[in-house]
């Protein structure tokens, strides 16, 4: 019996062309086996996201972006919430009112990273981007029952991998979900100082400890102010998180 992970790379080879006979050779296989899979049972048509699903197919036709997976991956951890018990998994990122461009820009990495079809439904005071797809689940395996603060958050292997390729991207996703940009003031022996500052807050301290990781990554200096708020507010540090976030529109 061979392994599965074997019959998918024989018919990735196919379908890129090569012949069955230097199929068996690179595969080490009998020209038989490979012409049973390739041409006598040839895999089914894959529909629906299962044919953007990367974690299931290693050939998908439309590769998902990296970057924007690492950017919805922030904006799940932060405002999203992936319903499982219905018929047909959803992913949901609530984003608020004040924040249109922020809502275009959930709309468009879902539909780099998986779906097929995005719906806005309007509710009080913010928008739920949702897409529903039985291969959500694949890509987002910290769904659970319960609040994220009351559950463990830990990436996959995998995840981590994509987050370090592109912790700038995570650390936008993280920031324009329980994060902001603001001018902070303060008063210092009678003199007034003005500087930009980010905050982002999480209850969840694993959340918490992945947004330290991401911007040890960048080497962006930061420090805890509460157990569940993380500031950024050395004039260096702004800028270099400016470049990879900015402030929400």
């Amino acid at each position: 019996m061979h392994p599965p992970q074997l019959r998918t790379r024989a018919r990735a080879l196919r379908a890129r062309g090569d012949n069955i006979r230097s199929i068996a050779r690179t595969l080490s296989l009998p020209y038989t086996t490979v012409w049973h899979w390739c041409v006598d049972r040839p895999e089914p048509a894959v529909v629906g996201t299962a044919a953007r699903c990367f974690r299931c197919s290693p050939a998908v036709e439309n590769q998902t972006d990296p970057a924007a997976y690492a950017y919805l991956l922030g904006l799940y951890l932060g405002d999203g919430h992936l319903v499982t018990s219905d018929r047909v998994p959803v992913l949901r990122i609530y984003c608020s009112d004040s924040w249109p461009h922020l809502i275009e820009a959930c709309e468009s990495a879902m539909r780099a990273v998986l779906a097929n079809k995005v719906q806005r439904i309007q509710k009080r005071g913010c928008v739920a981007v949702q897409s529903t797809g039985k291969h959500w689940p694949c890509l987002f395996p910290q769904h659970g029952p319960g609040k994220k603060h009351q559950r463990p958050i830990v990436l996959a292997d995998w995840q981590r991998e994509i987050v370090t390729a592109h912790p700038g991207h995570f650390l936008r996703g993280l920031f324009h979900s329980d994060g902001s940009r603001f001018t902070n003031r303060v008063t210092v022996r009678g003199r007034e100082y003005v500087y930009p500052r980010y905050m982002f807050s999480n209850r969840s301290t694993d959340i918490m400890s992945l947004c330290q990781w991401a911007l040890d990554l960048l080497g962006i200096a930061w420090r805890m102010n509460l157990p569940w708020s993380l500031s950024v507010a050395r004039r260096e540090a702004v800028a270099a998180l400016d470049r990879h976030v900015g402030p929400k529109s």
